[in-house]
């Protein structure tokens, strides 16, 4: 799994309901890495903070337009690899807190919105099935990396804040669940990824106005090409694209399907000894609904060995 916890595995998890990256704000984030290996036995803590700034993607169900935010998560994470069947695996879990403004016309009407509070926990298990064995980190530090292909399982719990008197919340009142498949080839110094999966949702039974929406599922993918200076330290180009996710209110389908892509650029670099930094960019390359927005994420993460390990 991946040395670096990827912030959109879980800096944008639950950034507002009506922003709807895949209804969690997540679908369009860019995430070089997430099939990389690391060693057994590894954890990870991640403090991250994202800024989105513009036509932030919204829930095409509700009667909001010329929509210009600001949107501000701050997150924290934890990730533990562990070996299974022989194979290296990786568990995270992360929970965010948004705090954001909102100006756009609701129904016509001109309209500024702000919110904070707890965001949807999210939950990632990833396992690698092909050129990942589970290694400790002597061995690992002693491998020839080589290609490797990796499924995971993300959820979103609708744990966050949530009122069903209000258009606009944080919490999308719903669960998701995104299986993935991605592949991992480096060459060198160089390294190309590619991942490809789909998001299904839940219904939300208590909308506005004591309404249920629904949303058809959505379909992801990513691919990314870097280059490693050193290790921990890295750069890479990516590209994104999402297609689907068509919502309906009580049955009524809208006319809102999603075919939007994004490109961006993340750079990583190790702080110290089991610290490492990472500042990702990214923006709207091709827009249908929405999502046309700048993103800025910083991130700090500690890394830790278990105590029978001597470490790299």
């Amino acid at each position: 799994m991946s040395r670096y916890l990827t912030y959109p595995a879980m800096l944008l998890a639950g950034v507002f309901g009506f922003l709807l990256h895949a209804g969690m704000a997540s679908a369009q984030e860019l995430e070089p890495r997430t099939y990389s290996a690391s060693p057994i036995g590894t954890n990870f803590i991640d403090v991250g903070y994202t800024r989105l700034t513009g036509d932030v993607l919204t829930d095409p169900s509700l009667p909001i337009t010329n929509v210009e935010a600001t949107i501000n998560t701050y997150a924290l994470s934890y990730v533990r690899s562990f070996g299974l069947a022989g194979h290296s695996a990786s568990l995270a879990v992360g929970l965010p807190y948004v705090d954001g403004n909102l100006r756009g016309s609701v129904i016509d009407a001109p309209t500024e919105l702000h919110r904070s509070g707890m965001g949807d926990l999210r939950m990632r298990f990833g396992f690698n099935i092909i050129g990942s064995p589970a290694l400790t980190p002597e061995e690992f530090a002693r491998r020839t990396p080589t290609a490797s292909l990796g499924v995971s399982l993300t959820i979103a719990a609708p744990t966050g804040q949530y009122s069903p008197d209000r258009l606009v919340n944080i919490s999308t009142h719903r669960w998701a669940f995104k299986p993935e498949i991605g592949i991992s080839k480096p060459m060198g110094k160089w390294f190309l990824e590619a991942s490809a999966g789909v998001y299904f949702f839940t219904t939300n039974h208590d909308f506005y106005g004591g309404n249920a929406r629904s949303q058809d599922p959505l379909a992801t993918v990513q691919l990314h090409g870097g280059y490693t200076f050193h290790p921990g330290f890295w750069i890479a180009g990516d590209v994104g694209y999402v297609d689907g996710g068509g919502s309906s209110v009580n049955g009524v389908s809208k006319a809102d399907r999603q075919s939007n892509a994004r490109y961006g650029l993340t750079l990583s670099a190790p702080l110290g000894r089991g610290w490492q930094a990472k500042l990702a960019l990214s923006n709207g390359l091709v827009t249908r609904i929405g999502g046309d927005y700048k993103s800025i994420t910083f991130a700090v993460q500690y890394r830790w060995f278990d105590r029978r390990s001597n470490g790299i």
